[in-house]
């Protein structure tokens, strides 16, 4: 096996291992979009219902955040 071979697996292995979200919070986000298909997902506050994907992903995230699960911060 070439040098660059080995590299390439190396680093494959180590990127597989190093997950940036837990699969636990996947779920929590999995189950914030099924909500959000079906209309029945609210937002914070204002309490209207959310229709963007993006918005439904963040609330997941943030409640994996509030439970201790494995999530980066939020960015700025």
């Amino acid at each position: 096996m070439t040098a660059k071979t080995t590299a390439t697996k190396n680093h494959s292995a180590a990127k597989k291992s190093a997950r940036k979200y837990s699969p636990a919070a996947g779920k929590m986000v999995e189950t914030e979009m099924k909500a959000m298909k079906k209309g029945k997902l609210k937002s914070g506050r204002s309490g209207e219902t959310v229709t963007n994907p993006k918005q439904a992903i963040a609330i997941g995230l943030s409640e994996a955040r509030k439970a201790g699960m494995k999530v980066p911060p939020p960015r700025a």
